[in-house]
């Protein structure tokens, strides 16, 4: 029987690849969306991908959101943690309302939906978990003290919960990408973004489909000896 993997703001950018990457290893995934219904409806017909929507900042509606999918697919023994926002701003300008909405989507997620879906895990002896962390939560970055502070948090978060998984056959890892060619860094301004690229030793922007490879090794059921770990996938731009 197929396992069934949960990614979290799976239907576009880095998730949608990753949604993609686990369907085609086999697995069958469940994507969740937090707003966008017309592209998770776009994204389930070019895929074949079922979406389920939910906010992974709010803990209960995350539980719920787990009992849903295991309901529609059955018991859900791979996560990635890969939703994220942004609100960026310097200390000066950012209010209370921009750091809490980044830590408690971008830390507290990885958070929530790994407690819905962690006693199953354990009961069945078989895990496998992987948190889409960033190079900004290894090297930080200006303007971004909320999320810089929620990403490195979840490499910590990473690290901890690996040493409780492990003898009960859950492995927890995590990717920090560096800059990727996504709706995100089209964002940025383009004379940034071309100061941003200067700086990658291999001279280009990272493709979302490299990210989802790193996280199908790391779900894969031979890679039961790999925990703890953060691979960075960056281009070299920060070798930690």
């Amino acid at each position: 029987m197929a396992r069934v993997a949960i990614v979290t703001g799976g239907t576009r950018g880095i998730g949608e690849a990753i949604s993609v990457a686990l369907q085609e290893a086999g697995m069958t995934v469940a994507a969740n969306y937090a707003g966008n219904e017309e592209r998770a409806k776009a994204f389930t017909e070019r895929t074949g991908i079922k979406a389920f929507r939910w906010d992974v900042s709010d803990h209960d509606a995350c539980l719920a959101g787990v009992r849903e999918v295991e309901g529609a697919l059955g018991p859900v023994d791979v996560l990635v943690n890969n939703a994220g926002i942004t609100r960026d701003t310097t200390m000066k300008r950012m209010d209370h309302a921009k750091w809490q909405e980044v830590i408690d989507t971008n830390l507290g997620g990885c958070f929530n939906m790994a407690k819905a879906v962690w006693d199953g895990m354990v009961g069945r002896g078989y895990g496998r978990i992987v948190n889409i962390g960033s190079i900004n939560g290894q090297a930080g970055q200006y303007g971004q003290v909320n999320y810089a502070a929620a990403k490195s948090g979840i490499h910590g978060f990473t690290k901890a919960l690996a040493q409780e998984g492990a003898r009960a056959g859950i492995t927890v890892n995590a990717i920090a990408p560096g800059y990727i060619d996504t709706d995100m860094v089209a964002a940025v301004p383009e004379d940034v973004l071309g100061k941003i690229v200067a700086r990658i030793p291999v001279n280009r922007l990272g493709r979302a489909d490299e990210i989802a490879r790193g996280v199908a090794f790391l779900v894969d059921e031979n890679a039961g000896f790999v925990t703890g770990s953060t691979l960075s996938i960056n281009g070299g731009q920060h070798m930690y």
